[in-house]
């Protein structure tokens, strides 16, 4: 018997169908007592106030008809103009009736002063449909973010004009007239370190909505006996989609890589990083009530899917879990990127912790996450939310079937965030009320980015919210005495924007890795400048390893500045 299985209660034998995964229930373990330890960051929701005020809209309010309407979308924390200012790009969906008057996708310029502008409109990026995952990076090297967006239809490629605006230039790049295709997560990458981006799309399902059954009508259309939208269990899976970038044009590489030989799974949101320490970039997918997908990169052009021999595939008990979001970072300060996996109602997120050669332990229990289990998690992270040089585990939750609520109060829409605070030694606990407002208010958020979007040293966020304005959550952090730092990076020989670099940051004793990543969260881009708080460290020691595969050494930094590291320097 596993250790997660000897922790956990035996199963609630309630059947469980439609999204989500069958059959599972899990009861949430006994808490402990808390440690009492202050916890110093304070999260604020100044949305309103910060002028993100359009709503998200995503199917109707009040029943899902289509799994369509239940997953939602992401967000992006760029600076696309250069100014140095954390800018927000949030997606939309829309209605199955047709789209609401002045629905789009919005772009929210950082004003400095707290404040945000809508400039959607002038930077010509007005848009609805069923959006669904935004990945960004330098597909062009010219120095500014492109943006790419995934539909239910067509996805979309965005190059940044330098001026202010955007131009669509699918059509260029070769996207345009593609198989209508249900596009999920999705991320810039360079698979074989030729300097520029190519790109990875995830693909949920093969959706046709004139061939779902309607509520009710079979076992996967039903929850704890509920009458719910179908799937994903039941609907047909979709390949996933591999592109390689010859100066700007977009070949579908998937066959020839190994990429679109794997199937049989509902894949969400794609991260890539160099997760076996090879010097190439790997692709790993939370997939939905599947098994997750590893693509490990061969260096010679090809992937091979690894998910189940790496132990990222299921869980310990070998159980498919509803995967939504990934979080990535480094947990155990072993200088190693660990996962972090979020899932269903009825079970535990999922934390992955990496031997340094791509091989993963599952630790939810031992480390003190299977305490919850109540919410629907979406957005994830492993960052540092209080600067103590111990990276925090955030979670963004929200139910998917609105009518769920009357008839069974326990599972109500709308649900707090999640924040487990990292009590070092490889031990978390979870924050009820301790981490402020903007946590313990309920929403039904999806997806969410995070980033300094004030500058001020401190991870604040950004997240998704179905029905409602996205929330801006200020991390108000009394910790004068608390250091930290930024790292940006620029690529010369690597892509510019160095998506696929790993630094590896030294202080106080402890050593801590992050990555610069394309996507992750839930369908969403953080920002791209690497955060490390760092306690009382009043130095640090960087190594940086590039995409390239080539490493330097930058010793005896000091703390609080945003660092820029040029790769030819």
């Amino acid at each position: 018997m596993t250790l997660r299985m000897a922790a956990i209660a035996a199963m609630i034998s309630i059947p469980v169908w439609a999204q989500g995964v069958s059959g599972r229930a899990v009861r949430a373990m006994p808490r402990g007592k808390p440690s009492g330890i202050p916890f110093l960051a304070k999260f604020t929701d100044v949305a309103g106030a910060s002028g993100l005020t359009h709503r998200t809209v995503y199917g109707s309010d009040e029943k899902k008809t289509y799994i369509l309407e239940t997953v939602g979308c992401g967000v992006a924390l760029i600076d696309y103009d250069g100014d140095g200012l954390l800018d927000i790009f949030v997606l939309t969906g829309t209605l199955l009736g047709g789209d609401p008057a002045g629905n789009s996708n919005r772009l929210y310029r950082n004003l400095g002063d707290g404040r945000f502008a809508d400039v959607t409109e002038k930077a010509g990026l007005k848009r609805s449909g069923w959006s669904g995952s935004v990945t960004a990076g330098d597909y062009d090297n010219d120095g500014r973010v492109d943006l790419f967006v995934t539909y239910w239809g067509q996805n979309v490629l965005y190059r940044n004009n330098g001026d202010g605006t955007f131009e669509d230039r699918s059509a260029e790049a070769g996207f345009a007239g593609a198989p209508r295709r249900y596009g999920s997560g999705a991320t810039f990458l360079d698979y074989d370190r030729d300097g520029d981006l190519d790109l990875f799309v995830a693909n949920y399902l093969d959706l046709h909505l004139d061939q779902i059954p309607k509520p009710g009508a079979s076992a996967n259309c039903n929850w704890k006996g509920i009458p719910v939208n179908c799937g994903p269990r039941g609907l047909p899976t979709a390949k996933n989609a591999l592109y390689r970038n010859d100066a700007g044009v977009f070949k579908d590489v998937s066959e020839a890589s190994g990429v679109g030989a794997a199937g049989g799974s509902y894949g969400m949101t794609a991260v890539a990083a160099d997760f076996d320490n090879d010097g190439w970039v790997d692709i790993y997918i939370a997939c939905d009530s599947t098994p997750s997908f590893f693509f490990k990169n061969n260096g010679d052009g090809t992937f091979a899917e690894t998910g189940l021999e790496r132990g990222v595939a299921l869980n310990e008990d070998g159980m498919e879990q509803a995967g939504m979001g990934l979080g990535i970072g480094d947990y155990n300060l072993d200088g190693q990127l660990d996962i972090f996996k979020t899932h269903f109602a009825d079970d535990t997120n999922i934390l992955y912790k990496n031997d340094g050669k791509g091989n993963f332990e599952d630790v939810t229990i031992s480390a003190g996450l299977g305490v919850e289990t109540r919410y629907v998690a979406w957005g994830a992270a492993i960052t540092d939310l209080d600067n103590d040089g111990l990276p925090d585990l955030f979670a963004v939750t929200g139910a998917v079937y609105p009518e769920i609520e009357k008839k069974l109060p326990a599972y109500p829409f709308r649900t707090p965030r999640i924040v487990f605070r990292n009590l070092g030694g490889g031990k978390f606990e979870e924050l009820l009320d301790e981490a402020g407002p903007g946590i313990s208010a309920p929403h039904a958020s999806r997806g969410a980015a995070f980033g300094d979007i004030d500058n001020d040293g401190d991870i604040d966020a950004v997240i998704v919210n179905l029905g409602e304005p996205p929330s801006l959550l200020r991390n108000d952090l009394k910790a004068p005495d608390r250091n930290w730092l930024l790292v940006e990076l620029e690529g010369t020989k690597s892509n510019r924007f160095a998506l696929g670099a790993i630094v590896t940051a030294k202080y106080a004793g402890k050593t801590q890795a992050r990555a610069v990543l394309g996507q992750s969260s839930f369908y969403s881009v953080d920002d791209r400048r690497v955060h490390f708080g760092l306690g009382a460290a009043e130095t640090v020691d960087l190594e940086i390893r590039w995409p390239t595969g080539k490493v330097r050494k930058v010793a005896g930094v000091k703390p609080r500045q945003i660092l820029k590291v040029r790769e030819a320097e």
